[in-house]
């Protein structure tokens, strides 16, 4: 397993949108009942009701997405603590579930992630089209999700596929940059970007069909998505200026 801590390449401007990305996601974290910190929402059984009613609201849910229509929440003993129809609309879920985390653990992979590369990819496009990018990033994720399990009602969380997204154009628009990486389990190393985020996409499909909560298909989507927004950025001027720079 092999975790970025940063990118060797320094950044010529404050990367604020990365920030405010990493921050936004770790306080609705702890506002949410995913968060011990969040001691609002009960103990127990209580907080469990109340963390799967949070991610059925929030949480992009494929058949919802690919119909159009609300779902009846699972008959599951996690729900009955809530109400029976949150009166959500579907396609909202789709920008929200990316803000949403299950632990702590996933949290701090995905803002660890973001934090390493978000940074170098907001330096080369600049701050609006990075927001935007990594936003059109997570919904390919989450509707290429969708359709890859159109009858699914189990909740997608997580920023994963639009981090993915930002994983797949850097290494598309840097593919000569290098990463200092943890290399567990306790090896630090300059790696190419192509060969820590090569690696990681590979992986992702190779467990593709495993049986896990993990959402590999939306990482894949977002990852495919940020690589070809990056192939048709090498055209525009900021690609070009990126390409000189990694050059230099």
């Amino acid at each position: 397993m092999a975790l970025p801590l940063y990118d060797s390449q320094p950044a010529r401007r404050v990367p604020w949108v990365t920030y405010v990305l990493v921050a936004a996601n770790v306080v609705v974290f702890l506002l949410t009942p995913m968060s011990n910190f969040a001691t609002w929402y009960g103990d127990g059984e209580v907080r469990e009701c109340n963390a799967a009613h949070f991610s059925y609201e929030y949480g992009a849910v494929p058949k919802e997405l690919t119909t159009g229509e609300r779902q009846p929440l699972p008959t599951d003993v996690r729900y009955e603590c809530g109400p029976s129809d949150h009166g959500k609309i579907p396609w909202t879920s789709a920008f929200t579930s990316m803000f949403v985390h299950s632990d702590a653990l996933h949290l701090l992979g995905n803002v660890v992630a973001l934090f390493v590369i978000g940074m170098g990819l907001e330096d080369r496009l600049g701050r609006w089209r990075y927001l935007a990018a990594y936003l059109v990033f997570g919904l390919a994720a989450v509707y290429g999700f969708a359709y890859t399990s159109p009858d699914s009602t189990v909740p997608l969380i997580g920023a994963s596929g639009a981090i993915a997204g930002v994983m797949g154009a850097y290494v598309i628009l840097n593919p000569r940059g290098r990463v200092v990486t943890w290399v567990l389990p306790v090896i630090v190393m300059r790696l190419p970007v192509w060969v820590v985020l090569g690696y990681w996409f590979v992986m992702q499909w190779l467990s593709l069909g495993q049986e896990s909560n993990v959402a590999y298909a939306a990482h894949i989507c977002g990852f495919v998505a940020g690589a070809l927004f990056a192939v048709l950025a090498r055209r525009a001027g900021p690609a070009r200026r990126f390409a000189a720079l990694s050059r230099g």
